[in-house]
C-alpha cells in the first residue's frame, strides 16, 4: 500500500529556512503527481507545490520564489525547501501523491487519495 512519511518540520524565525522530506513507498505508477499542501488552524487547505513525473514543477503564488520542490527518484523521496519563511507560512504541511491531471498544487490538494501524517512548521517574527 502507499505510504508517505514526512519529516523536517520545526520552529524558526521569519527569514530562516526549513526543508521538509517525504519518504514514499508502495506505488510504481510513473504518472503520479507528487506535492505538498498545508493547512493552518481555521483556514482552508492550500496547495503549495507539485512536481510531475517529468520533473516539471508548479507553485502557489504565495510561495513562488521562496519554496522549491524536488525529488530523488532513486531514493523515492520528495523534498520541499522553504526559504525566506514568513509568519503566514505557519501551518501543518502534508505531502500527497495521486494520479492527477494537471499536476499542479490546486488539483493535487483537491483530488488526492494518499497523504502523510503531516509536519508542523511554525514561523515566528
Amino acid at each position: 500500500h502507499v505510504e508517505l512519511v514526512e519529516s523536517g518540520g520545526g520552529s524558526v524565525q521569519a527569514g530562516e529556512s526549513l526543508r521538509l522530506t517525504c519518504a514514499t513507498s508502495g506505488y510504481t505508477d510513473t504518472n503520479f503527481c507528487e506535492g505538498w499542501f498545508r493547512q493552518a488552524p481555521g483556514k482552508e487547505r492550500e496547495g503549495v507545490a507539485a512536481i510531475a513525473n517529468d520533473g516539471s514543477t508548479t507553485y502557489a503564488d504565495s510561495v513562488k520564489g521562496r519554496f522549491t520542490i524536488s525529488k530523488d527518484d532513486t531514493k523515492r523521496t520528495l523534498f520541499l525547501q522553504m526559504d525566506s519563511l514568513e509568519t503566514e507560512d505557519t501551518a501543518m504541511y502534508y505531502c500527497a501523491v495521486d494520479r492527477v491531471i494537471p499536476c499542479d498544487p490546486v488539483a493535487l490538494t483537491l483530488n488526492h487519495n494518499y497523504w502523510g501524517q503531516g509536519q508542523q512548521v511554525t514561523v515566528s517574527s
